[in-house]
């Protein structure tokens, strides 16, 4: 019998928690395929710390409490050795609880900001700070974008990311329509049809997944995508796709990466992910690479710092640990990523990166 904690083959579990339903669901396939990239590859070299790693998906797309149960279930074996994933922020802070800062936690989705988290949890998506508020700043600076509505689902990303944008602006009245929709909504007709909607110049889209393309389409057949510009700083390939390129006209998203010839390592991970699953694989895009993203920045930073232990890795954090990952050279800001700033425009289902905002 393996001693407790012990995986029975000494491998290193590491749960990855991905939406497989609601909303968010739309991202699965690419994730899955994405995850199972970033392993081949680490497994082919030294593993981490010498060992093999063998991920366990969770479905993230429960009410977060639900999630959160599974995961402390799974901890309370021992042989949790890491969690990652691409998944909401109200399932991040339960999971964070359920966690404890007992295993490292890499959460790979954009956020709200809050310097509150729990230790262990390492933020690799996008601070508002230096994704949605430099976008909607650049916005308004190229394009004379001066007043917002802004549209997003009911939960604690949208509504903070929501307040910190209207902190941001010197003009208190920009907002002129502010309106919060349940998960997985089917109609936006209260929103498009609000008559505060006309006075403005652009919308910000603070939904995830299918609700996003849902809301594109239902926004391109008003034909306001001719005069008002969106923004959306959680919208994919997938999301493209789902739209349609019709829904997609004037529609911009920022990112700290892109698939993208003009960012390195791009169309080389493309390749390789093709190569490993073939023509009719699910897209890589921007979401699902920050599953595979987060793989490798854990092995990145454990192998750097020599451990998996929580305390370990804050004390290298805070030393400003520097360490190599498939797309270059890696660090980190207290729990935050350090990452730069691209805005994209949709180009029918593709992205076209037209500036670098950080």
């Amino acid at each position: 019998m393996p001693a407790f904690g012990e995986s029975p083959d000494g491998t290193l579990e590491i749960l990855n928690i991905v939406p497989r339903q609601g909303p968010g669901g739309i991202v699965a396939p690419s994730c899955d395929a994405a995850i199972a990239l970033a392993v081949h590859e680490i497994n082919s070299g030294t593993g981490i710390l010498g060992h093999e790693i063998r991920t366990t998906n969770i479905d993230g797309g429960r009410p977060p409490a639900e999630v959160a149960r599974e995961v402390a279930a799974l901890l309370a074996t021992g042989m949790v050795h890491a969690i990652t994933g691409w998944h909401t922020s109200a399932v991040r802070r339960a999971v964070a609880r359920a966690n404890a800062g007992r295993v490292p936690y890499l959460f790979a989705t954009g956020h709200e900001g809050f310097d509150d988290e729990l230790p262990g949890v390492l933020m690799l998506g996008e601070h508002p700070a230096g994704h949605t508020l430099p976008a909607v700043h650049w916005l308004q600076r190229e394009h004379g974008v001066r007043r917002w509505a802004v549209i997003g689902n009911d939960y604690i990303w949208p509504r903070e990311t929501a307040k910190a944008v209207r902190r941001s602006l010197a003009d208190p009245e920009a907002i002129v329509l502010e309106q919060f929709v349940p998960l997985g909504s089917r109609s936006f007709t209260p929103f498009l049809t609000d008559p505060a909607l006309d006075r403005a110049d652009g919308v910000i889209i603070l939904m995830v997944g299918a609700d996003v393309s849902r809301f594109n389409r239902q926004f391109a057949a008003t034909g306001r995508a001719d005069t008002q510009i969106r923004i959306s700083p959680a919208a994919d390939e997938n999301v493209l796709l789902a739209g349609g390129p019709a829904a997609n006209h004037n529609l911009y998203v920022p990112s700290s990466f892109f698939l993208n010839e003009r960012l390195t390592d791009g169309l080389d991970r493309k390749a390789r992910y093709r190569r490993l699953h073939g023509r009719f694989a699910p897209a890589l895009t921007s979401f699902s690479n920050a599953t595979y993203d987060g793989l490798h920045t854990l092995r990145g930073l454990v192998e750097t710092v020599g451990s998996l232990e929580v305390p370990r890795i804050h004390r290298a954090l805070m030393d400003g640990v520097r360490f190599e990952t498939p797309g270059g050279q890696r660090g980190f800001r207290g729990n935050q990523a350090i990452q730069p700033g691209y805005i994209a425009r949709a180009d029918g289902i593709d992205f076209d990166i037209i500036d670098r905002m950080l």
